[in-house]
């Protein structure tokens, strides 16, 4: 009886065993799929652009990205995957604000940035670096009128890392969360957290009192946390870049997936840390990220599918994605209220952000990186010229930062667009920042110098981008120099990882005594020598006038002090008297970009064309290698203690003769 029972109970489990074995696929099914699609860094990028003037509805063109092309792509990957029972989720990794004229809205309390994730339905963003650019309080209120906090139940804000003050509306209205918990249709137990990095937190402006703390230390503590809620999948969504997410990777156990942003990295591959899969989906909504993911419950590990599948892991939103008709009226309403605005800020001049405001035959690049470009010379002309016109005074040298400066000029390249530039194309491409009037865009500002002080700045603008990238590379307009770039750091004290930087970089450094446009006539240059105590007038915007003063505190031999044009120093926080206003407004520096080019003489096209000089660079700033300055204390070292050899052989050899 025993026997017989014991049969009846093992037969089907036999059996059972037997057709698991012959049949693997059976096995495999035991997985759990689900996919995640992603996006970072787009910047209210919310019509399609690059050249926008390019853009046509209904007709193959080579403008790429907008929300109404992404929101197409996901709803096709949702119905695709639906038939199978398979779930979507949908994040950003952060920067969704900030950079587009359609973010100068954001001051003026519109949200449509996030009213647009809700409607696509993101499950999650993550709030970068340029969330802060109109400052903590601005993004309090976005957030609050986006319905913030009852939609984190629609779309979750995370902000994992990031402290805030319970006083500050932020903390108070609890706009920030720190993770976030979704069951699947399926059945798997998704967990998500979000972190801002090291270097985006180093770009942040405007955070106070928003403070960060350290992401590896509160990674540990969100994956601890989402274990204890037995999740089966963990995710970071990082606003860092894909080094600091290897890092992460490597420092925190147990996240399977991290969807970052922040650098712009298109990753066409995902990479690989130990178990963890990174990746990123680029910048401006060209790519819409794709990643098929299959969870073993056994093992507890998650694989990549898209191999197998033969699905691409970036989708480009080109002009082969129709515009989805509900993101598009939203879009064509925000663009009602940013022309309204345009209109306001320019006194009438525009009334159209797609205005064509001049015609170029060739493109303007902002490349290669940490070198002069063709577009950092307009823009700084643009700068220096418009404001002299403004303020009727004398602008000796302007000053813009690589990171200032968003992408390359491309004028239009279809039939109905050849060679034109819009608006908005140049104001997406340096409109970033806020002023104290609360409107959008960096004021400028007219600080003098001495001649000595000047020849510092040179000195500071080649430390600067040497330690920090091309972010921090500075482009020049009324002046020219020389520089070797291995003369910038002396050396770099071992152990501390302490450069020491030499302040004799620049080779030679040149002022232009012309009018208007900076040109090559050796005539009209006069050398800027070290001593000089005569006063110039230097313009920049308020952004990088906020970083001088610290210049002095942590290299006082190039201490910069700004003046007023008497020559009176001003103190660090009176610098916004320096702003430049012009009938009763600041002077934005993208309103000088596009006055410049609309000020382009008028050409056989009908419009202002831009003229030819901004084809190339014009040799203003040249590195120049020569013998490193380290050699020279290195030869005298080696030749020091050749000779300190030398006289103690000789002292030997005498006394060994005396001895004799």
């Amino acid at each position: 009886m025993q026997k017989k029972l014991c049969s009846i109970i093992l037969l089907p489990a036999l059996l059972l065993f037997l057709l698991l074995s012959l049949n693997p696929s059976r096995a495999a099914a035991e997985e759990l799929y689900f996919t995640i699609l992603h996006t970072n860094d787009e910047h209210g990028s919310l019509i399609p652009h690059s050249a926008s003037v390019d853009f046509h509805p209904y007709r193959d063109n080579p403008a790429i990205g907008g929300y109404a092309r992404l929101a197409t792509a996901v709803n096709q990957i949702r119905e695709q995957k639906s038939e199978n029972g398979e779930p979507v989720l949908l994040f950003s990794a952060g920067d969704f604000i900030g950079g587009s004229p359609y973010s100068w809205l954001v001051p003026r309390g519109f949200v449509y940035e996030i009213l647009i994730k809700h409607e696509i339905g993101y499950n999650a963003v993550v709030v970068g670096n340029h969330e802060y650019d109109y400052g903590a309080n601005v993004l309090a209120d976005y957030l609050l009128s986006a319905g913030y906090p009852a939609a984190h139940a629609q779309t979750v804000v995370l902000a994992s890392n990031s402290v805030v003050p319970p006083d500050h509306p932020l903390g108070r209205h609890g706009l920030f969360r720190e993770t976030r918990v979704i069951d699947l249709p399926n059945g798997l137990k998704v967990g998500f957290f979000g972190l801002i990095g090291k270097q985006a937190i180093s770009y942040t402006t405007n955070h106070d009192p928003v403070t960060f703390r350290d992401q590896h230390e509160t990674a540990g503590r969100m994956v601890a946390a989402l274990q204890e809620q037995d999740v089966d999948v963990i995710i970071a969504i990082t606003h860092a870049n894909v080094e600091e997410d290897r890092e992460l990777a490597l420092a925190v156990p147990g996240i399977h997936v991290i969807v970052g942003g922040h650098s712009h990295d298109a990753l066409y591959e995902p990479v690989f840390e130990n178990d963890t899969v990174i990746v990123q989906a680029g910048s401006l909504l060209e790519y819409m990220g794709c990643l098929e993911l299959a969870y073993d419950p056994e093992s507890g590990l998650v694989r990549v599918r898209n191999e197998e599948s033969e699905t691409p892991y970036l989708h480009r939103l080109d002009s082969s994605y129709e515009m989805d008709p509900a993101i598009g009226a939203m879009i064509e309403e925000a663009t009602e209220e940013l022309n309204g605005l345009v209109s306001e800020m320019t006194g009438g001049l525009f009334t159209d952000v797609l205005d064509v405001v001049a015609y170029s035959d060739f493109v303007m690049p902002n490349v290669p990186p940490r070198q002069e470009s063709p577009f950092g010379n307009f823009i700084a002309d643009a700068m220096r010229l418009v404001t002299e016109e403004k303020t009727g005074k004398k602008a000796h040298v302007a000053v813009q930062a690589n990171g200032s400066i968003r992408g390359t000029l491309n004028p239009g390249s279809m039939a109905h667009s050849m060679g034109k530039i819009s608006f908005y194309d140049i104001a997406e491409l340096i409109g970033l920042g806020i002023g104290p009037d609360g409107d959008a865009g960096y004021p400028i500002v007219a600080a003098y110098l001495t001649g000595e002080e000047i020849y510092r700045a040179l000195e500071v603008a080649v430390i600067l981008s040497e330690l920090m990238g091309d972010t921090f590379f500075l482009q020049f307009s009324g002046l020219r120099y020389e520089y070797n770039p291995d003369n910038a750091i002396l050396l770099t004290v071992p152990f501390l990882d302490l450069p020491i930087p030499s302040t004799r970089a620049v080779l030679s450094a040149e002022m232009y005594i012309g009018e208007g446009r900076q040109g090559q006539d050796d005539d009209l240059y006069v050398p800027i020598v070290r001593g000089d105590d005569q006063l110039y007038c230097l313009v920049t915007d308020s952004y990088i006038v906020s970083f001088l003063p610290m210049v002095g505190d942590m290299l006082p031999s190039l201490d910069l002090v700004l003046k007023d044009e008497a020559g009176n120093p001003v103190p660090d926080d009176e610098l916004d008297r320096l702003i430049v206003m012009h009938q009763g407004r600041e002077l934005k520096v993208w309103q000088t970009v596009i006055e410049y080019a609309a000020a382009q003489p008028v050409g056989s096209t009908g419009l202002p064309e831009i003229d030819s000089y901004y084809a190339t660079p014009a040799g203003r700033i040249v590195a120049a290698w020569s013998i490193p300055l380290i050699t020279w204390p290195v030869l005298a070292l080696i030749l020091m203690l050749a000779l300190i050899v030398w006289l103690i052989r000789r002292r030997r050899l005498r006394k060994k003769r005396l001895a004799a």
